[in-house]
């Protein structure tokens, strides 16, 4: 197994900051949507506009930085992401007026996709045994910062959101001499190295078959799917905690809790990955969300079961893109579109489930997200199949077992 160049520690510090930032950037605009409504005098639909411009910025900056991604090196691209998030997040602080403002979330949006894109699919190919487990790590600290930011805000007050702006701003250029840690190389096989799945030097890659176009829909369901889940549980937890009958204090702080799963939930599948292989951990997770979902329904038991729901749906999103990239290798930008459309599910899926619940009552909450689990779970069995019957052997190629073999003596070890 060839060793890729992988970012020094000085690199994969300054990414996991990233991650922070824009976790928390993502998290900044619910709280202080009153005092954008208090300063620029608009109402609270056109407030929550800004998140929607922010994901809109994402969606671009991810298709942006995935084009680009052939003609310039990764450093290069991190560091504009970073200037542009900056920019967009000074703009927010300073902007007069009200459309100013909107537009500046939108630029900062797209310094957020460039760096929530960029440093997965750095990190999906700097890294092979230890990918999922280095991408878990990074999407943990989004998580960090998304549970930093509403913290930040709810100390200083949602009227100081232009400070916490400038800061946010100042913080991301600081960031930038940090990528001295990612060498131009970083990602990329050495010379005469095969990456998984690649074609050796002087061989023609084949192109994109109508199975590999199957298979990167399936996993684009998959991501909408899993992001949609989550934002919706974020989103109507308390809604539904409360209506069977707990405080709206107790909803909220159960809300946190979730949120907090997500996090720990990246942290603790760490050292797993180092034995499961990538596909036995999504599918053991999406299992472990349906269990938790089936029991939310059960009202002493609901608070506890949407903290589970955190734990088990964390690990889908990074530990899935090396079984994407493995899956369908000779879609290079693959991982763009699937996290393009999770940034879309999330901000699709929660009306779609709110318009639900205006049908069948609140208290099918936890149906209607199993439903949505289950989907998720069909389409992975889905696409084993499809690896399974696509392969020449008849098996699932590198992923055909769960579990890392123990390597015997003068052996080097190898993950599924």
């Amino acid at each position: 197994m060839h060793t890729r160049s992988a970012p020094s520690p000085v690199g994969v510090v300054t990414a996991c900051a990233a991650f922070v930032l824009i976790g928390a950037l993502q998290a900044l605009y619910g709280p202080v949507v009153s005092a954008f409504r208090a300063d620029f005098g608009i109402g609270l639909g056109t407030a929550g506009l800004a998140l929607g411009a922010h994901f809109v910025g994402g969606v671009a900056g991810v298709l942006v930085h995935a084009g680009l991604s052939r003609r310039f090196p990764a450093r290069a691209l991190l560091a504009v992401s970073l200037v542009v998030m900056a920019a967009g997040g000074a703009g927010v602080a300073l902007a007069p007026r009200w459309p100013l403002a909107l537009s500046a979330a939108l630029v900062a949006g797209i310094g957020f996709g460039g760096i929530d894109y960029g440093l997965n699919d750095l990190f999906t190919r700097a890294y092979t045994r230890r990918g999922p487990a280095m991408l878990n790590i990074l999407n943990a600290h989004f998580g960090v910062g998304a549970v930093a930011g509403p913290f930040l805000v709810a100390a200083l007050g949602p009227h100081r959101y232009p400070a916490i702006f400038l800061g946010f701003a100042v913080a991301s250029l600081l960031l930038v001499p940090g990528l001295r840690g990612i060498r131009p190389g970083d990602g990329r096989a050495p010379a005469g190295a095969t990456a998984p799945g690649a074609t050796a030097p002087g061989v023609t890659a084949p192109g994109v078959t109508a199975r590999s176009l199957a298979l990167l829909a399936a996993f684009v369901t998959v991501y909408v799917m899993n992001v949609g889940i989550e934002a919706a549980v974020g989103g109507w937890e308390p809604t539904h905690l409360e209506t069977i009958g707990h405080s709206a204090a107790g909803a909220a702080s159960a809300t946190s809790v979730y949120w907090l799963m997500l996090t720990v939930g990246r942290f603790l599948v760490v050292p797993l990955t180092l034995r499961w292989s990538d596909r036995t951990i999504v599918v053991g997770s999406c299992v472990g969300a349906a269990v938790c979902l089936a029991l939310s329904a059960v009202p002493p038991l609901a608070a506890v079961a949407y903290a589970g729901v955190g734990l088990f749906i964390a690990p889908v999103f990074p530990t899935a893109l090396p079984w994407l990239r493995r899956a369908v290798p000779e879609a290079r930008e693959a991982g763009a579109y699937v996290i393009a459309a999770s940034m879309i599910g999330g901000v699709v899926v929660p009306p779609l489930v709110g318009g639900g619940i205006t049908w069948t009552g609140v208290a099918a909450l936890p149906v209607l997200l199993s439903v949505l689990n289950g989907l998720c779970l069909a389409t992975l069995w889905w696409i084993i199949r499809a690896q399974r019957t696509g392969s020449p052997s008849g098996e699932a190629g590198p992923a055909r077992s769960g579990c890392v073999r123990t390597p015997g003596p003068g052996s080097v070890p190898k993950r599924p």
